[in-house]
């Protein structure tokens, strides 16, 4: 297997007062041809691994490869064949898209010609417009594009859809996959659970500096128990009903509760639905409400970390 990206036992420590591990040894592996997601909440330790995987940051300890390279030895061919689109990129108002992919363009030795990236994001049509002219998911493209302009090998896209309109993250969506297609490799960050499922091949979900899971999204979904979850509530106070006795609904797999909701884990919802309304009825309880859904990547971390992927930690890195 060819590695694109091989870090190992990374670490960043900030010296403030009181100190801020942000990353607190991270293994990963990553091929080549693969999409990768770097999944956790703000302040998990996202944005600075991949600062750190692009040159950007130093680590505190730890060892990082780059399509075979390192930082230190190797920065001006890793430059070359690799893409960068920050978190939030500022590109100049008076400049036109064309002058703004030209400028970046004339950072490289090869690449695209800057039209030929333009249309890569579809921004064809755009390519004589300001930039202070263009929505925000137009200029998130732009940004794309102009790290597509030395025709990368190893894209770094850094929360490349928050904020945007359903529309304009499917037209990014489009362009990762059809990056991808062509035999490159996609690192990315996000905090939404659809899109790390659609594009990415595997993920690592990251919570206070550490890797807590990593596998493909299908199989970390199938990790908490089964593939879909029943949740209720009851219009009664529900800690009389103990988990031991919910455990004995069909197929079930797993129980998890989040204040007065409960959740459980099924194979069969078919068995598992009627199974629990015989034994509510049967015990007294009467439903609030009931919903019946797949398991998504956000279950994993709950389940792993008893939050949700959007809520922020203590101390953000």
């Amino acid at each position: 297997m060819q590695t694109a990206i091989r870090c190992t036992a990374l670490t960043k420590r900030y010296n403030t007062r009181p100190p801020v591990e942000a990353v607190r040894g991270i293994d990963l592996e990553i091929a080549v041809g693969e999409c990768f997601g770097l999944l956790g909440p703000n302040g998990a330790g996202k944005t600075t691994t991949m600062e750190i995987l692009e040159g950007l940051l130093k680590a505190t300890s730890g060892e990082v490869e780059i399509l075979g390279l390192r930082w230190g030895r190797d920065d001006a061919e890793i430059r070359r064949r690799i893409g960068i689109s920050l978190q939030e990129t500022r590109l100049a108002d008076k400049l036109t898209v064309l002058e703004t992919v030209t400028l970046f363009r004339s950072f490289y030795p090869s690449g695209m010609t800057p039209m030929e990236a333009i249309e890569k994001v579809s921004l064809q049509e755009k390519a004589k417009s300001y930039v202070v002219r263009l929505s925000g998911g137009q200029r998130q493209r732009l940004s794309v594009a102009c790290a597509l302009a030395g025709d990368p090998e190893l894209l770094f896209l850094d929360e490349p859809t928050t904020g945007l309109d359903p529309q304009s993250r499917r037209q990014l969506w489009e362009i990762i996959e059809g990056f991808k297609a062509a035999g490159r490799t996609v690192f990315l960050t996000t905090h939404y659970m659809d899109e790390a499922e659609k594009l990415c091949d595997r993920v690592a979900v990251v919570d206070r500096g550490l890797v807590i899971a990593l596998g493909t999204p299908a199989a970390l979904i199938a990790s908490i128990g089964g593939e879909h979850l029943i949740d209720f509530s009851l219009l009664q106070k529900s800690h009389d009903l103990s988990d031991d006795r919910l455990r004995r609904v069909e197929t079930v797999e797993t129980v998890s509760r989040e204040a007065d909701r409960i959740s459980l884990a099924v194979r069969q919802p078919h068995l598992a639905l009627p199974s629990l309304v015989g034994l509510l009825a049967n015990d007294g309880y009467a439903l609030a409400d009931l919903t019946i859904r797949h398991a998504t990547l956000e279950d994993v971390f709950v389940r792993l970390t008893g939050r949700n992927l959007r809520d922020t930690p203590e101390t953000s890195a």
